[in-house]
């Protein structure tokens, strides 16, 4: 991949990352779920954190026709699975949620989705060391928001089962 190919890419991410960070944050206005308020929110300002550390990444890369390697490109860690995790045993499982809630979290699963593979080709696309790491992280954190959605999207769908699979209950007959 040469540095015309990777530039264009970092633009598709770009793109992609803002888009994402809208959609978030239009949906935790719009939700009156509260797990969904939080979630849309933390996912909103990660996906803002990506577009904001790429566009630096792009113009000094712009500017320098390469991989900067003075800039620092560490993506604060996302803290979504722990917050929801705490929001969900505060929620009544009768919170109010509608199909809408339930649709934007599925657009949401496929958005992370997409961003995860994406990321991954970006990443066994490139030889420099520093370029894989970054694109391995951000494929890591796209990954922990899609199963972050995904537990979202069964509490929504099956909240009692939801309860059991987080309490480990076992019936083994004894």
């Amino acid at each position: 991949m040469d540095t015309n190919e990777r530039l264009s890419a970092l633009e598709v991410a770009l793109n992609n990352e803002m888009r994402e960070h809208e959609f978030y944050l239009k949906n935790a206005d719009r939700t009156k779920n509260a797990l969904g308020k939080q979630m849309f929110a933390r996912i909103a300002e990660d996906e803002l954190e990506h577009y904001e550390r790429l566009k630096k990444l792009h113009a000094e890369w712009e500017k320098q026709g390469r991989w900067p390697q003075d800039l620092p490109l560490e993506v604060k860690g996302t803290r979504l699975e722990g917050a929801l995790i705490n929001t969900i045993k505060n929620v009544n499982t009768e919170s109010v949620h509608d199909r809408d809630d339930l649709e934007a979290i599925r657009t949401a699963i496929d958005f992370e989705a997409k961003g995860e593979a994406f990321y991954h080709k970006l990443r066994d696309a490139v030889t420099d060391q520093k370029e894989k790491a970054f694109f391995d992280l951000l494929s890591r954190i796209e990954h922990e928001h899609y199963l972050s959605l995904q537990e979202a999207e069964e509490f929504l769908i099956d909240p009692a089962g939801f309860y059991r699979r987080m309490e480990h209950l076992n019936v083994d007959g004894g």
